[in-house]
């Protein structure tokens, strides 16, 4: 490899998966492609890496534990959109928390999935799988 590519892989190894997350979709917009789903093999740690980091969850499920009754409407919107649920079903899964919204998600998209239910003042649970 030649020093750029190796400075360049040093650089993307110290990004958070939320970064990562960004790059991902600002690479898709400047290419017009649309990047596969990282699999496992993607989220593998890299050599060297400490102990700790190899033992963390790759998936985690999405609970759902409270929201603002205020914002009720907007959750339900949320909920259907992540698990492309009727309104009928979205709305009783909302009314009767805590409910399980994804079973397993890649941590990406968890953490993505939490952050879009706390902007909706929602309390949500991530619980490695």
């Amino acid at each position: 490899m030649s020093s750029k590519t190796d400075e360049l892989v040093e650089q993307l190894s110290e990004l958070t998966v939320l970064e990562m997350s960004e790059l991902k979709e600002k690479l898709e917009e400047k290419w017009g492609v649309k990047a596969a789903a990282m699999g496992p093999a993607v989220m593998a740690v890299a050599p060297g890496a400490p102990a700790e980091e190899a033992e963390e969850a790759t998936d985690f499920s999405i609970t759902l534990d409270a929201i603002d009754a205020s914002k009720k409407i907007a959750v339900i919107k949320i909920v259907r959109e992540i698990t492309g649920l009727g309104l009928k079903e979205a709305k009783e899964v909302v009314e009767n928390t805590p409910k399980v919204l994804k079973e397993s998600a890649p941590k990406a998209e968890a953490e993505e999935i939490k952050k879009k239910l706390e902007e909706a003042a929602c309390k949500v649970t991530l619980k490695g799988v």
